[in-house]
């Protein structure tokens, strides 16, 4: 099937489809799915959150662990992705973040994309290294004081940018009122507002633009496109692939939720996130303290002594299988995840879609 969209480029690195898959802990989206969505022509992207918390020493060497795991992660998916790009996540909120910056590079990743914070250090750590840099921003205010730290400081712009929408999973970057009352901006807003906000500082070529949060159908990425995105973030459709890296049943999970099943929380790590009602959410939100046994300070804002639960335990018991007893992240539209289906035929999917123009209602938010 003749390829319907222009390329995403990022620096030298062309990816044939502007899709990308976004990073998705603890261990969701890992070798297996980042791989996948590469060779297929996306690009995809290792989450390093908690990446080593099924190493065996992983509660007594967790940085450790972490790094090892996160490097073999990079090994096995470039050995599958058939010489095409890999990217890896690394949130700044990590307590290892320069660490897991410095294994990423090492490792062969083509991209970084790193957001839960501002990245305003990543060009110092990554200096000299032909890595892609791109942050992940929740307003035009994020991107012009991004843009201009780097500047001033490093000499260089951002590769990109990722504008993640309040309608992604995960650890967003709006107020848990924003989010409860939908009062946030709407996502291609927050695109055209970083457009003009950037336009005076840009000197060359305009940053790539990627658009992520609430994106689901072809016809969406269209829009997206037709807006000035130069490429579209996509997770939640990828959890529900055969070649994703958690469980059956946290897939299955995605498939048959509803929309009354989506549910905001509010994360130890001081950040609201959305996810699947289910009885480990329900006790939480009763006040609930379960057990903690903290592995590792992994990310800077938890206090393991005050939290309900440790968040990379709840992630990981959930990819494993456990959908009762765990934490499931999700975007607010799973509940249109109809079936398991396979990575590339997501793709003939998502361009099928795209060239019908479909005018269905389509929530640009």
């Amino acid at each position: 099937m003749e390829k319907p969209w222009p390329s995403l480029r990022i620096g030298d690195i062309e990816v044939p489809h502007p899709i990308v898959q976004g990073g998705m802990g603890v261990r969701i989206s890992i070798h297996g799915l980042a791989s996948a969505v590469s060779r297929a022509g996306g690009l995809g992207t290792i989450a390093s959150a908690a990446v080593g918390l099924e190493e065996k020493d992983a509660f007594q060497n967790f940085s450790q662990a972490d790094r090892r795991a996160l490097k073999e992660e990079l090994k096995k998916a470039r050995q599958l992705a058939e010489g095409k790009p890999i990217a890896v996540n690394i949130m700044v909120a990590q307590t290892d973040y320069k660490n897991l910056v410095e294994t990423a590079i090492e490792g062969g990743a083509d991209i970084i994309f790193s957001g839960a914070g501002l990245p305003m250090g990543l060009p110092k750590i990554a200096h000299g290294a032909s890595t892609k840099l791109v942050p992940i921003i929740s307003s035009a205010r994020a991107g012009v004081l991004i843009f201009r730290n780097w500047m001033k400081k490093y000499n260089r712009c951002p590769d990109a940018f990722v504008i993640e929408g309040a309608k992604a999973g995960g650890h967003l970057g709006f107020k848990y009122e924003e989010l409860a009352k939908g009062t946030y901006s709407p996502l291609l807003s927050i695109l055209r507002q970083t457009r003009e906000a950037l336009r005076p500082l840009e000197k060359g070529d305009p940053v790539p633009l990627i658009v992520g949060g609430g994106i689901f159908y072809g016809w969406e990425i269209r829009e997206a496109l037709e807006a000035g995105a130069q490429g579209v973030q996509m997770a939640t459709r990828f959890v529900a692939t055969q070649e994703c890296d958690a469980a059956k049943s946290f897939k299955e999970a995605y498939v048959k939720a509803k929309e009354e099943d989506v549910i905001i929380i509010q994360s130890p790590v001081g950040m609201p996130g959305r996810a699947l009602r289910n009885p480990f959410v329900e006790a939480v939100l009763r006040g609930e303290k379960r057990p903690i046994t903290c592995p590792y300070h992994c990310l800077k804002p938890c206090d393991p002594h005050n939290s309900p639960y440790c968040i990379a335990l709840a992630l990981l018991l959930a990819k494993k299988g456990d959908v009762k007893g765990g934490l499931i992240f999700t975007g607010a539209r799973v509940a249109e995840v109809k079936e398991i289906t396979t990575v590339p035929r997501l793709f003939q999917d998502l361009m099928e879609e795209y060239q019908s123009g479909s005018n269905l209602p389509s929530p640009s938010g």
